[in-house]
């Protein structure tokens, strides 16, 4: 079941760094939320403390709230792995395990999980790589390398693998930024797909693509070099492209900066 995520006065710091200031924000279920903003302005940042790989980072920590269905996902209770595996990460780069065959690539995070009946992975396979809309393309050649696929199926592949361990919520990381245009409309009509049974947010430079993909779109800047990222707005995509509350947007939004 998809997700509801709630952020509230979430502060970001690299150390004694604070890299964002202030965010609060929500995405609800079976939606796709973009964040755009110029680069340095803290979008990826936000995006990966939806699942706790901020942390990861040497001097990553956070203040502030940040919930699926109430949860806080930041509460000394929660195991970062099981935040993990309930919102998967999807990256800029395709980055499927180059000595995996595509049919180990998406089993990889079961395996992880202690599953090893055959049957039950091999359903879970072609499932994922259906709804990845990569079945029909590689199914006769599920044991040759992964990192063999076009650059394009090799996202799916990794969209495949995210999805494989039945996450609620997926995070993407400019996934079409590696990508040729046939190969970024095969994404975004994908995410179109997976919004029907999960909560998407992803982070993009691609105005036309935040425009085309989400119903929601949050607007992230900062006032100068080395001061922290901020929200500006967040509203639903067609206003926030047709009539935005902030100038700061709408300067953003048609090109005079950024």
């Amino acid at each position: 079941m998809a997700k509801r995520i709630d952020v509230k006065d979430l502060d970001i710091y690299y150390g004694d760094f604070k890299a964002v200031e202030g965010v609060s924000l929500t995405v609800e279920p079976r939606s796709v939320t973009a964040f755009i903003g110029p680069s340095g302005c803290g979008k990826s940042t936000v995006l990966r403390t939806l699942n706790r790989m901020h942390e990861v980072i040497p001097g990553g920590r956070v203040d502030g709230t940040v919930a699926l269905d109430d949860q806080d996902l930041y509460a000394p209770s929660m195991d970062p792995v099981a935040v993990r595996r309930t919102v998967g990460m999807v990256f800029q780069r395709p980055n499927p395990f180059p000595t995996m065959s595509i049919r180990d690539n998406v089993a990889a995070g079961l395996k992880l999980n202690g599953v090893k009946n055959k049957k039950q992975l091999d359903e879970v396979v072609e499932k994922s790589l259906k709804g990845a809309n990569l079945w029909n393309e590689v199914k006769d050649r599920l044991d040759k390398p992964g990192a063999g696929l076009s650059g394009g199926q090799q996202q799916r592949l990794c969209i495949a693998r995210a999805i494989a361990v039945d996450p609620q919520v997926l995070l993407m990381d400019e996934p079409c930024s590696a990508l040729d245009p046939i190969s970024t409309l095969a994404i975004e009509d994908l995410i179109n797909e997976l919004k029907s049974k999960y909560t998407v947010v992803i982070v993009t430079h691609n105005m036309q693509q935040a425009a085309r993909v989400s119903d929601q779109t949050a607007f992230f800047n900062l006032k100068a070099t080395g001061q922290p990222g901020r929200l500006v707005e967040v509203d639903d995509t067609q206003k926030i492209f047709s009539n935005p509350t902030e100038k700061a947007t709408e300067d953003y939004i048609s090109g005079r900066f950024g």
